[in-house]
């Protein structure tokens, strides 16, 4: 069993050519807010939700992105109506929020 219920991954890169990157578009703020609204909700630490920061996941082009295990879901997201709902939906619930969802080919469905 894992020590966490869902493992959320943001890609925070940041590429040195100026190129698309996930961080261009606020994902440490993100980042921060939903690790700030998981323990708000109570909902974060051992046996719940643990939020953390990769390197680069190599879809900046599709970005933001983040990955959710153990499911190996992966989002996109523009504002933070977005992450309320992958919260809500997705880590409270258990539902895939399938507007924000990436297709397995990493195109976007949005």
């Amino acid at each position: 069993m894992s020590h966490y219920s869902h493992h959320v991954f943001f890609c925070t890169n940041e590429r040195a050519d100026g190129s698309q990157s996930c961080n261009q578009c606020g994902a440490r703020d993100a980042r921060d807010y939903v690790k700030r609204r998981c323990k708000e909700l109570g909902i974060s630490g051992a046996g719940k939700i643990r939020i953390n920061t990769a390197g680069c996941l190599d879809r900046c082009e599709l970005g933001p992105v983040i990955v959710i295990y153990p499911e190996a879901v992966w989002y996109t997201y523009v504002d933070r109506a977005d992450l309320d709902d992958i919260i809500e939906q997705h880590l409270a619930k258990g539902s895939v929020v399938e507007r924000l969802q990436l297709d397995l080919d990493m195109s976007s469905k949005i």
